[in-house]
C-alpha cells in the first residue's frame, strides 16, 4: 500500500507494509529452541535420597528470677540469699549452656543503690540476659492507654 493519490506516476514509492517473514524466521527458530530444552530442564536423575527427622532440639535456657524487698534483701526464685551467695550463684549459672535469662524484680520503695548492686553482680557473672519485671500503671478513668 503507497501513500498518494495513485494518479502520478512516482518511482519513489514508500513501502509502508511490514515483512512479516524475518519475525516468522525468528519465532520458528525460537519456537524449536523452546521445544529442544524443555525436556532437557525437566528429565531429572532419580535419586534414593536418605531420610532424617526433622525435630528441632531447641533447649530452652532457664530463668532466674531475683527479687529484691523492701528491706534490700535479694531472693533468688523466691529463696533469701545474702550478697556473697548471689555473686557465687550467678558465677555457676554464667557457665551453663545456654546462659540462663535473669529476670530482676524489684519493690518500688527499695533504694535505687540495691538494684544497681544487683545488675552489677549479674554483669560480673558474665550473664547477658537481664530482664526488669513490673507492674503496668493502672489506667485511670476507664480510658485506653493511647489516651482516647
Amino acid at each position: 500500500m503507497s501513500f498518494g493519490s495513485g494518479l502520478e506516476p512516482s518511482s519513489d514509492d514508500i513501502m509502508s507494509e511490514i515483512n512479516m517473514t524475518p519475525l516468522v524466521d525468528v519465532m520458528l527458530v525460537l519456537l524449536i529452541i523452546f521445544i529442544v530444552t524443555v525436556p532437557v530442564m525437566t528429565h531429572s536423575v532419580k535419586l534414593e535420597l536418605p531420610r532424617a527427622s526433622n525435630e528441632v532440639n531447641a533447649v530452652q535456657p532457664k530463668t532466674i528470677t531475683l527479687s529484691i524487698d523492701r528491706d534490700a534483701a535479694v531472693h533468688w526464685n523466691g529463696e533469701r540469699v545474702s550478697r556473697d551467695e548471689l555473686a557465687q550463684r550467678l558465677d555457676r549459672s554464667a557457665k551453663d549452656k545456654p546462659q540462663p535469662e535473669v529476670q530482676l524484680r524489684a519493690d518500688r520503695t527499695v533504694a535505687y543503690e540495691h538494684v544497681m548492686l544487683t545488675m552489677s553482680s549479674v554483669q560480673k557473672a558474665g550473664l547477658s540476659k537481664l530482664g526488669f519485671i513490673s507492674e503496668p500503671a493502672p489506667l485511670a478513668h476507664g480510658g485506653t492507654v493511647s489516651g482516647k
